[in-house]
């Protein structure tokens, strides 16, 4: 029986590499983390305990539950976060992007809007998803921006959604794409890419 995901490596045109989770990635993961800084909202990894994140992921991804993608640079081959397709309701065709964090050098580039495109290429093109949903902490303000500026639509807030490790509570803010939105969503990100920087 074939996975609705597999985990195929996914190359953009300027930008990224993605490519699947392994143990072989945790010196790079290690490296990259060192440059996330503080970010209690989300679950990017710190130097310590890169390892274990790697561990956690891949075992996220056991059965047909997704794909953690590291994220390499091209122009120097350099691993510079992750992100990954998650959440997978293969009978529904729908599935989540998340789990995503770069090292500070990599924010404000390309690097996330050509890694969404090519995750959402993936997604509608090549596994037929009707809808790709993105998840972020109601604080998240710069992911949360990022996400509205890929052309995401807000679907609403699961209020008291999580309770994290430190005892509060997460409330989280949902939105989607879906199919019939895909083809101008993607127009909107290669107009961005080929923009002048």
């Amino acid at each position: 029986m074939s996975r609705f995901v597999e985990p195929v490596t996914l190359t953009g045109a300027q930008w990224v590499s993605l490519e699947p989770l392994g143990d072989s990635h945790v010196p790079e993961i290690t490296a990259a983390a060192a440059d996330v800084g503080e970010l209690w909202f989300t679950s990017a990894p710190s130097p310590d305990n890169a390892a274990e994140w790697v561990s956690r992921m891949q075992a996220m991804q056991a059965g047909d539950q997704g794909v953690t993608y590291v994220i390499r640079r091209l122009r120097d081959g350099v691993v510079v976060g992750s992100s990954s397709l998650f959440h997978v309701d293969a009978a529904n065709r729908r599935l989540e992007i998340g789990h995503t964090w770069y090292a500070a050098p990599a924010r404000r580039t390309g690097i996330n809007t050509e890694t969404k495109l090519v995750m959402l290429s993936h997604a509608f093109d090549q596994l037929g998803c009707v809808a790709v949903e993105f998840r972020t902490h109601f604080f998240n303000q710069v992911s949360r921006a990022a996400i509205e500026r890929l052309g995401a639509k807000l679907d609403g807030v699961l209020r008291s959604h999580q309770v994290l490790a430190d005892g509060s509570r997460r409330d989280t803010v949902v939105y989607s794409i879906l199919d019939i939105e895909w083809p101008a969503v993607r127009n909107h990100l290669s107009h961005r890419l080929n923009r002048p920087r």
